[in-house]
């Protein structure tokens, strides 16, 4: 085609792309440079009228009817939206996301790594972060609110951040280190000798120079010690996302326990009042010689008994509060948080047993298996020791004693130097056998981490199913308890039953209320724990 459009992104002398366009590809546009500036991109339309994304000339195998907003996240991780059906998604590193919003507009990211796309479905709006509508199960707008803040100043999310950049500057240097190293030289220098005392001699020499060095790669050292630092920069990625999906599920824990405690602690000061005129009530009946001095003394006794609980409480709150300040990144203060619902609505419905694609989203598996590659190529770079290095120099320039001879004087210089490990203790062969068993140590944790996750993802199901049959019976205690409490008043006043009887009926209604309180607390944690042990939630 004539009119095709051509690119040629050229930053000083560096060329980092071609400009030759791929045979299927009808134009480009959207061009983006990574932040390592190792990798450039864009979205590429296809010439059978569908959209994908050109990654450093290989082209994605995700393919749209349309897509935009091609973008590099701080970690590397390239982004774009798309569309198919009518349906927006967003596609990172060509892995289209599960969820998807009738639309999808301007991506963003923190400097946490966090990818956020604003979303748009029906009449509702939300945001989808790194993939996972975490806003969608989580609607309360202060709790959203709190995690937004977690996720961009939680200390540990900023020091997992921190650790990708170094780990790809890294894997940067590792990389470079396969290609010939490129150096150059001016050195001047003035000698004085005086042997004897009589002989005062001085010498000049001024060289300009410039060398090549490359190590030869023949055992494949450089190449794995580039895949142990690949992989380890993977492994601090799916760190940091492991990290990300955990302080949402603590944040969210640690906000339902909280507005739990509120909800607590006012059914407690509720039953303090009702100890009160319990009280009053017995003093009453006791001066008029209704009843005996133990029954008055009784309610004394519940009322500072019920009264006990209140600072308690209070104390539990300041420190769930101190917990979710320090989450997000702050110092203790106040949390603002909503009041606890009478009931929480849970999903319909829960995948069909536990199919291994569900368990693959989880970050933990992801770094466990990155960690066992990290290990792996370790055990190469210990085994490639055992051979003889080599790097060839050459130098070439002028070197001359008097600055005015130096364009004069030619210098050039090739050497080949061979290093070869002969006699060291059985160093070498002992560090091949601790890469070995290092190696196996990792292997043994990835096991660990599959039979983790689905340890997790079982209990986490199990509770989720079980927390429903809870909640209701819970429930009906609590109405029966109500019932029974408010029958006993009824009977105390006409003197049918004794104090104590009316005393258990209202320790029965505080028990009730304060296990419903639990129970809707408990449902609202078992989506937390059943999100976080899925990898990020799942598809009914």
């Amino acid at each position: 085609m004539e009119d095709q459009k051509r690119y040629d992104w050229e930053p000083s002398v560096r060329k980092l792309g071609e400009t030759e366009m791929l045979p299927e590809t009808a134009w480009q546009e959207e061009w983006q440079i990574s932040p390592d500036c190792e990798s450039f991109a864009a979205v590429s339309a296809l010439e059978d009228g569908t959209f994908t994304v050109r990654l450093n000339g290989a082209l994605w195998e995700t393919r749209t009817d349309k897509m935009y907003n091609c973008q590099f996240a701080p970690d590397g991780r390239l982004t774009a939206l798309s569309q198919s059906d009518g349906e927006w998604a967003i596609v990172v590193d060509d892995a289209e996301s599960e969820e998807h919003a009738d639309y999808l507009w301007g991506t963003r990211f923190n400097k946490a790594g966090t990818i956020a796309v604003p979303m748009q479905t029906g009449m509702e709006y939300g945001m989808l972060v790194d993939g996972a509508p975490w806003e969608q199960l989580y609607t309360d707008t202060t709790l959203q609110g709190l995690i937004r803040k977690t996720l961009s100043y939680n200390k540990d999310m900023l020091i997992a951040a921190a650790r990708v950049k170094e780990l790809a500057a890294m894997k940067r240097i590792d990389y470079a280190n396969m290609f010939p190293a490129v150096g150059a030289k001016v050195y001047a220098e003035k000698e004085a000798e005086n042997y004897g005392g009589n002989h005062y001699k001085s010498d000049y020499e001024i060289d300009a120079k410039a060398s090549v060095s490359w190590e030869l790669d023949l055992w494949g050292n450089l190449r794995w010690a580039r895949d142990k630092s690949l992989a380890e920069f993977m492994g601090s990625v799916e760190n940091q996302r492991a990290l990300r999906m955990s302080l949402v599920a603590q944040v969210a824990q640690a906000y339902f326990e909280l507005v739990a405690l509120d909800n607590e602690l006012s059914i407690v000061q509720k039953t303090v009042d009702a100890r009160r005129e319990s009280l009053h009530l017995a003093r009453v009946r006791y001066e008029g010689g209704l009843t005996s001095e133990t029954a008055f003394r009784q309610a004394q006794v519940e009322l500072a008994r019920t009264a006990t609980l209140v600072p308690d409480l209070e104390r539990k709150i300041s420190l769930k509060e101190n917990e979710i300040a320090f989450l997000s990144g702050e110092y203790p203060h106040h949390i603002k948080r909503s009041v606890l619902p009478e009931d929480v609505m849970l999903s319909a419905s829960l995948p069909v047993g536990l199919p291994s694609a569900l368990l693959e989203r989880r970050p933990d598996i992801r770094q466990a298996e990155q960690a066992v590659i990290a290990a792996n190529a370790a055990v190469g770079v210990a085994f490639t020791n055992l051979f003889p290095r080599i790097t060839l120099t050459a130098t070439y320039g002028s070197e001359s004693a008097a600055l005015s001879d130096v364009l004069k004087s030619p210098y050039h210089l090739l050497s080949a130097n061979i290093l070869q490990p002969i006699f060291a203790m059985g160093k070498n062969r002992a560090m091949l056998k601790a890469k070995k068993a290092a190696c196996e140590q990792a292997a043994y944790a990835y096991e660990k981490a599959v039979l983790n996750a689905f340890k997790d993802a079982y209990n986490a199901i199990a509770e989720f199913n079980k927390i429903k049959e809870i909640y209701e019976t819970r429930l009906r205690l609590e109405q029966a308890s109500k019932s029974t409490l408010d029958l006993a008043q009824l009977q105390y006043l006409n003197g049918v039953i004794g104090y104590m009887d009316l005393l258990d009926a209202q320790r029965g209604y505080l028990d009730a209320q304060i296990g419903l309180s639990n129970a809707v607390r408990d449902k609202q944690i078992s989506m937390v724990n059943l999100y976080k042990a899925l990898g990020g939630g799942w598809q009914e």
